[in-house]
């Protein structure tokens, strides 16, 4: 089971539900259970890390605020926007936190760079960039050595709700998407590179144990 990573598509999901399944999932694996990731998108919504200050949330307007047990602050998630969970055993990986937000942002970059798009990781704000704006936000929870929540990728998304918070608790932090930045390519084709990334960046740490 250690050499094996699941991919699930769930399709459009409410976040709160699938949140649930996530901490069921983690809370109910075994040392065998297999490692996933899963693929999702979701209606509207603001969610605030364990960190995260309510008076980062400038104008919410119809859109629901939820607060999460992620890291990190506020983010925004919607249509258009590929959110990818990743549901790892990382003792059994020997895997540092630090070390998944790397493989996490190093996927995004490198599926950007296959495209001729220069981004690059923070270490100061987790996330990527594209000449100082985001494109990618990293927050997770990690409860027994495992870890849930994960990477959101914005591919081709309305970004004004954006404007009605400080994204990840930085006032006037520019936000842009991969179709903003002329990448013509399909979000199942962009899935299937961010998975092929993660999981070959997973495949060498099992060869490393």
């Amino acid at each position: 089971m250690l050499s094996s990573m699941l991919v699930r598509d769930l399709g459009q999901t409410d976040y709160v539900s699938t949140w649930d399944a996530m901490r069921t999932f983690t809370q109910e694996r075994t040392p065998d259970t297999p490692d996933e990731i899963w693929f999702t998108e979701h209606p509207p919504v603001f969610t605030l890390g364990q960190a995260g200050k309510p008076e980062h949330i400038l104008l919410p307007g119809d859109i629901a605020v939820v607060q999460s047990d992620r890291g990190g602050q506020v983010t925004y998630h919607g249509p258009g926007q590929i959110v990818l969970y990743v549901l790892w055993d990382l003792a059994r990986l020997k895997l540092g936190v630090r070390h998944l937000v790397r493989i996490l942002e190093d996927a995004v970059i490198s599926v950007l760079r296959e495209h001729r798009i220069s981004a690059e990781g923070r270490i100061d704000a987790p996330g990527v960039y594209v000449a100082g704006s985001k494109i990618a936000s990293v927050g997770l929870r990690i409860r027994k050595s495992r870890s849930y929540h994960g990477l959101s990728l914005n591919a081709e998304m309305d970004l004004e709700p954006f404007s009605r918070i400080n994204p990840c608790g930085y006032a006037g932090l520019q936000v842009t998407d991969c179709h903003s930045l002329g990448l013509g390519v399909s979000i199942a084709d962009l899935k299937a590179r961010l998975a092929k990334h993660i999981d070959l960046a997973r495949q060498e740490l099992v060869k490393e144990l």
